[in-house]
């Protein structure tokens, strides 16, 4: 493998972080990987997060799967990033107490992912997240509204949400957590790992984690050749092989 550098491979992030000579072949990457700080993977795995965006891990999971992993129309709520292992609700959206039985449910480092259905009402807001923030919870992606954005675009707390809205229903805490979720064609499951940042949000399924990190890190260290040849003067069209 040709020697890959800091400056190059992590262009994207500000962080001063060494993958020099990595072989990747020598990796098993597990989900687990990412909450344990005794494993050998765990550093690896987070320099390579840490330094990705969504496009990346959706053109590595497509390379893996042929599909995208995106979940269509989710954004974010503020200027933070978010990865983890998935923690999911069901909930009416005039019911915004299964969102306080999900927190109060997961553990440490997981990302909530909250699916609602009904009249457009925020099932989340500013108390669940400096509450879920203190818990240590990683992040909320919720398929329905935010609410209290004048809140939530100054806390150091991830949110992404299809949109916001100002009104909300009653803790009434008659939802399902950790099940399975159906979205369009996409079934998202506890335990699967989901990332989010300014692009999107992208779903990876449990099963196909190592092979979509493995994957992503080859997506970086192509992109990191190419940009060395655009700066030497080559066009993308002929650095990618486009055919005219």
């Amino acid at each position: 493998m040709a020697k890959i550098t800091p400056k190059t491979l992590l262009k994207k992030s500000s962080k001063v972080i060494d993958l020099d000579d990595v072989d990747i072949s020598k990796y098993n990457f597990s989900i687990d990987d990412l909450d344990d700080e005794k494993s050998k993977n765990h550093d690896l795995l987070k320099k390579i997060l840490d330094s990705s965006s969504a496009c990346q891990l959706s053109d590595a999971y497509s390379s893996v799967s042929g599909r995208s992993g995106v979940i269509d129309g989710l954004k974010p709520m503020n200027d933070n990033k978010v990865y983890g292992k998935i923690f999911t609700a069901k909930t009416n959206t005039d019911d915004w107490g299964t969102s306080l039985m999900a927190m109060d449910n997961a553990e440490k480092g997981e990302v909530l992912f909250i699916y609602t259905y009904g009249k457009p009402a925020s099932v989340w807001g500013e108390l669940a997240s400096t509450c879920a923030g203190e818990k240590g919870i990683a992040g909320t992606v919720l398929y329905g509204w935010a609410r209290d954005m004048d809140a939530l675009v100054d806390l150091d707390y991830p949110v992404f949400a299809l949109d916001y809205l100002p009104n909300a229903g009653k803790a009434l805490g008659l939802g399902e957590i950790n099940i399975d979720l159906e979205i369009d064609d996409d079934i998202i499951k506890p335990g699967d790992f989901v990332f989010g940042d300014q692009n999107g949000v992208v779903v990876i399924p449990k099963e196909l984690f190592h092979e979509t990190m493995v994957a992503t890190f080859n997506v970086k260290v192509k992109e990191s050749h190419i940009i060395k040849e655009l700066k030497k003067g080559r066009l993308l069209s002929e650095i990618i092989g486009l055919n005219r």
